[in-house]
């Protein structure tokens, strides 16, 4: 018999942790439960709400975010409104959830041990809105990789790079996100072979903060009930000693 096949093959999994760690190549993500406080997620939440005349709307209504969030507007060709907003936006994101993105670069550097700064120019960590009853309520989100920050030469030399989310108001079921086995290889579709590898779902609570690196493939799920699906996110990539963070 040869001995190696008989050892099983490590199957990545999502790693519970009670502090903020960096994913290991075994871990799908690393997940700190109740990262922040009921109580201090219902206040950021309810200011979440009062600044719903300032949320940016995206893809006909499917999302919202409190701050402008890259991939969107990336996505709807509206990059140069991102950039000329973006002291804006993080001005609305800190009168409305104050503290919010000094709190998220914080996890961050207790994460990877290094110094986080804001990306020059751009927004920093903002918040999510999916709607209850909405299209990403009933089909889920893309299945998709965190790369669209990512300067061209950083996603040529797979820069480390990573995706924070910080749940404050998980719907009243479902709404987990889905982690894959793979990572991206220089497509953004993934392929039915990355489709078909193994994956674990996390089902978020309340403050649950999960962090992942950026090159998985992941999925937000459906979800059921009347209550918003509402998350914090940052992203983040390795620049020599120090990590620049955006939304």
């Amino acid at each position: 018999m040869n001995l190696l096949e008989s050892v099983p093959a490590v199957v990545p999994a999502v790693r519970e942790c009670a502090e903020p760690a960096l994913p290991t190549p075994s871990d799908l993500a690393v997940c700190v439960r109740g990262w922040l406080g009921v109580a201090e997620c219902a206040r950021l939440v309810e200011g979440v709400y009062a600044a719903r005349d300032h949320w940016v709307e995206a893809f006909g209504g499917l999302q919202f975010s409190l701050g402008r969030a890259w991939y969107t507007d990336l996505e709807m060709e509206r990059e140069a409104d991102y950039f000329a907003e973006a002291a804006e936006r993080n001005a609305l994101v800190e009168r409305y959830a104050p503290g919010l993105q000094r709190r998220m670069r914080r996890l961050l550097r207790a994460v990877v041990g290094q110094p986080v700064i804001q990306r020059e120019g751009w927004c920093g960590a903002g918040v999510h809105i999916f709607p209850a009853g909405g299209w990403v309520a009933h089909q889920g989100g893309e299945i998709h990789f965190d790369i669209e920050g990512l300067r061209p030469e950083q996603l040529a030399a797979r820069a480390p790079a990573l995706t924070v989310v910080v749940m404050l108001q998980p719907p009243q079921s479902g709404g987990g996100l889905r982690l894959w086995d793979a990572r991206f290889d220089g497509d953004e579709i993934p392929s039915p072979a990355q489709l078909e590898q193994p994956s674990a779902s996390v089902t978020y609570g309340v403050g649950d903060a999960l962090i992942f690196d950026s090159y998985r493939l992941h999925w937000i799920e459906p979800f059921d009930g009347d209550r918003d699906r509402i998350s914090t996110t940052v992203h983040a990539v390795r620049v020599g000693a120090v990590w620049e963070s955006w939304f």
